[in-house]
Parts: C-alpha cells; structure tokens; sequence
C-alpha cells in the first residue's frame, strides 16, 4: 500500500522568491526551489549557506521574510511546526531533540498523550508508540529511556514521529552527522522504504557519498543564493564541491610528513581505565600527528579525556617532555600544554548562550585579566586575530554562538585551543558535521600546527582523513591498542584489519 502523496502532476514543494534575515546575516536571499513528490532531493552548500534556514521555513521553525511557499500546488504560512505538521511536513534533525529522562513511548506521543476518564492511558500511549516505530521497521522497546539509546535509535525516533504523524515530506537535516557507518546503513534502508510509500526526502548534507547514493536531485546554495539545481546523475564530485564553494578543490597533501619528527613530546605508558581501556602506551613527538584509528566504542575518545585529565579513575604514567604528568584534572592538564577540542562541541567545547568572542577567550581569561576586571578591548582583539585566521564566517565577535553554522561553532572551539598556544592539541571529530570547504581549512590548520612543532592526537571516524593527515596511525580495538603502522604501512585495508582485531 503506498501512501498518498498528493496530486501526480503537482510538485511536493515549491519555494519562490524566499529570503530570510537573521540580525546582521542575510541567510536567504530570493531562493526559488522546485521539489518533486516522491523524490529524494539533496540541498547542499558550505556552513551558512541556508541550507537548514530552507528546511527549517518548510518544517515550521521560521517564517520567511519574503517570497512564497507552496506544498503541493497551495500556498502555505506555517505559524509554528505543528502547523507544518498538520500540514504533511516533518523534520528530521541534526541535534536529537527528546525529554531523554521519559520513556520512548512518552516521547513519540508527547502532546497527544491517550488519557481514560482524565487519568492518562500507559497501554494506549506504549500501543500507539509501538505502531509508530513498527512503521519504519525499527525494533526499539518503548518501555526504555531515551537516554539509553544509542544516537541511531534516537534518530530512528525522530523518523517514526514524522512517519506516524502523516507526514508526506520529511526533511533530513544532517541525520547521519553523529551516527556510526552501520547505523547510517540502516538509516539509508528506511530512506529507501520511505520513498516506496511515496514519502519526499529533502536530504541536508555535507557527505559526498551520501548525496550521490541517496539523492535524484542536487540544489547547491552559496552565501544565501540559489546556484543551480540538476540531477545528480549530471554531477561527480568534483563538480559539486565546485558548486559548493565556488572554487576548485585540489587534494590536499600535508607538508609536515616531509620533514622528520622533532623531539618527544607525550610519553603515555600502561594507561588504563576500568571498564573504558587498558593498558594503551604511545608516544607523541613534535611535528606530528598520531592518528587513532578504531571503531565506535573502541575507547578512542576515552583515552583523550583521560590524557585531559577528565577521568578520575584512569591510572598509568604520562610524561610531557619528559617530565611526569600527575593526572589531576584539567587546569594541570592545560597547565602542561595539553588542549581538547571534544567530539561534542555543542555540550563539551562551547558555551552556546555566550557571545564567540566570548568562547573564543575562555581558556586565557587570565591573560587578558587586570585588576579581576576582563580587558575587553584586548579580548575583542584577540577574538579578530583567530577570527582572520579560521575564517569564521560571523558578524563580530559578539555574535551569540548558538546562532553559528556548525561548522563556524567548530572553528570557535579550535580558535579557543589557538589561543591557549597548546605544545600538544587533541582533536577529536574536527571535521564531523562541517562542509567539504571548512572541512579543507581544518585539514590545512592541522597540517601547519604540527609542521610549526606542535603534538597532534587526530581521532576521526572517517578513515581518508586519518590516512591523509597522519604521521602514524594507532589502532585500538574494545579499549587496547591492536596495532600501530607508520604512513608508509597505512592502507585501508591494513586499518581495517587491525580495526577488526587481524593482523595488518
């Protein structure tokens, strides 16, 4: 049975002429789109190039300033999601919006609790969940906690509340930028259920690999501007980055691995942290970066928290320059010239309500400090200079950080490590949920830190990105080190294998 997704003839969605503003940002300006039913079609571009504030006007969330909106063939003003919602239309996000101390069922029938007599009706809510989910195929207990759910389950609920809610045009605003490669899998099964019942994708990405094995149809917006839209079949890669960001993209080749390593920075022997790692020992000398390697839940980011000092349980020896390093917490470990940039950098890295600027001088409040009193002139100065340097795409320095593009909140948190002038720097997920432009500025930043005799630690779940940038790469496997293999060595395939627990 296929669902019923409108007129034949009549597109799913049509934008004409829209433009939004944000102060002191133009997001939008006289976009016109044309979406056909039925079909998966990709909005692409750079951080802040209006792809979300495009599927944020159709789901509700904003009201354009100008230009019309159609959903099929009749003009449209949503005052709020729901409106949108009633209207067909659901929104899948790229930051998993739940009460995650509430139960799954509760979750999915929030705002439509089944009440009996005015007391609410337990059986009826975890019936109506259950129906929910078995419509997307997703085997999840509704009896369970959000909060103990994996990022792929909690993005499963997201689809199943837009499903079991009648939407017909669901749009996916960056759904696999916290998820593992199986359970993206899995997502791009149910996207492919979805369009046989007739449902319209509106796909929000920065992943080539995604776009080209997902989507019918390509937009591309630049700096707030609609630049073309083609079928993707007309497109390689090459050619959309292009689009993208209005220049070619040549590969990228780092110039720190040709000159030899400098002298040992970070000694880590015998760390251990029950029930996270054991046993893991490396080293780290200036001028390079070590990759860590491994899959989801092989203790790559737990090592880096622990090296922060963020694990009180973690136990073994570090040594910075040869010097021991007593695991106390984070003001030694920053003391000592170490800096994180987090895997979450909206919960760990930032403190969103706080101006950029603001995040950008946390780490040295000391430094521009006379008197207890914050010079602010001087921050003002400092947040320019990392500002100049990263190409942070914002009005000012007092710009609020929430109302950054992720990638533009991800400089935010390198400037702040910038800043700091950390001898060792930790990067973990630099590049997750960032165009292929920033993406490419991040890649060259790294490159120079440690062709300049900075340490680098590069956890990354994208494996050409370990491969390209890294010096050498250590695999860890269910929290030990399974291997470690020198540029030359490291191929896929050789990763891979340790990554799986064979031999390289």
């Amino acid at each position: 049975m296929t669902r019923d997704t409108g007129p034949a003839s009549v597109d799913a969605v049509e934008y004409d002429g829209v433009t939004k503003r944000f102060p002191g940002v133009v997001a939008l300006q006289d976009v016109s789109v044309t979406i056909a039913a039925g079909s998966c079609h990709a909005l692409c571009g750079e951080n802040g190039a209006g792809k979300s504030t495009l599927g944020k006007i159709l789901a509700g969330l904003y009201r354009p300033d100008a230009g019309r909106l159609r959903v099929f063939g009749q003009d449209v003003q949503f005052a709020g999601p729901e409106a949108a919602l009633a209207a067909g239309i659901g929104m899948v996000h790229q930051e998993l919006l739940f009460c995650e101390n509430l139960s799954v069922a509760e979750n999915l029938c929030l705002g439509t609790l089944p009440s009996r007599r005015g007391f609410l009706s337990k059986t009826e809510m975890q019936r109506r969940a259950e129906q929910m989910l078995a419509a997307i195929d997703a085997p999840i207990d509704v009896r369970h906690t959000v909060g103990e759910l994996t990022a792929g389950q909690q993005q499963m609920l997201q689809i199943a509340s837009a499903v079991g809610r009648g939407a017909r045009i669901i749009v996916f605003d960056e759904p696999t930028s916290s998820l593992s490669q199986h359970e993206a899998l899995k997502l791009y099964e149910l996207l492919g259920r979805l369009r046989e019942q007739g449902v319209t994708a509106i796909y929000v990405s920065h992943r080539m690999e995604e776009i080209f094995r997902l989507c019918d149809t390509v937009t591309v917006l630049r700096d707030g501007k609609h630049v073309a839209t083609q079928p993707t079949s007309s497109l390689d890669e090459r050619t959309l980055v292009q689009m993208m960001i209005g220049r070619a993209l040549d590969d990228y080749f780092p110039k720190h691995v040709e000159t030899a390593p400098g002298a040992e920075l970070l000694r880590v022997e015998g760390l251990t942290s029950p029930g996270k790692f054991r046993d893991v020992s490396f080293a780290v000398n200036a001028g390079e970066v070590v990759g860590f390697a491994g899959l989801v839940g092989a203790g790559r980011s737990e090592v880096a928290q622990a090296l922060f000092g963020l694990d009180p349980r973690a136990t073994g020896t570090v040594s910075v320059r040869g010097r021991p390093l007593a695991m106390r917490g984070i003001e030694h470990a920053m003391r000592n010239g170490i800096g994180l940039v987090p895997e979450d950098r909206k919960r760990q890295g930032l403190v969103l309500p706080m101006s950029a600027g603001g995040n950008t001088s946390l780490v040295i409040l000391r430094e521009l400090a006379a008197f207890s009193f914050i010079r602010r002139q001087a921050e003002r100065t400092l947040a320019r200079t990392y500002f100049d340097r990263l190409r942070v795409r914002a009005p000012g320095p007092e710009t609020i950080t929430a109302g950054l593009s992720g990638g533009n909140q991800q400089k935010i948190v390198l400037a702040k490590w910038l800043a700091a002038r950390c001898d060792i720097l930790i990067l973990d997920e630099p590049t997750r949920g960032v165009d292929v432009g920033a993406k490419a500025e991040i890649h060259a930043l790294i490159d120079e830190l440690a062709a300049s005799g900075k340490g680098v630690i590069l956890i990354s779940s994208e494996l050409p990105e370990i491969l390209n940038l890294s010096t050498r790469i250590v695999v860890l496997r269910e929290g030990r080190i399974t291997g470690e293999l020198p540029r030359a060595q490291a191929t896929q395939y050789a990763v891979m294998r340790l990554m799986a627990g064979l031999a390289a």
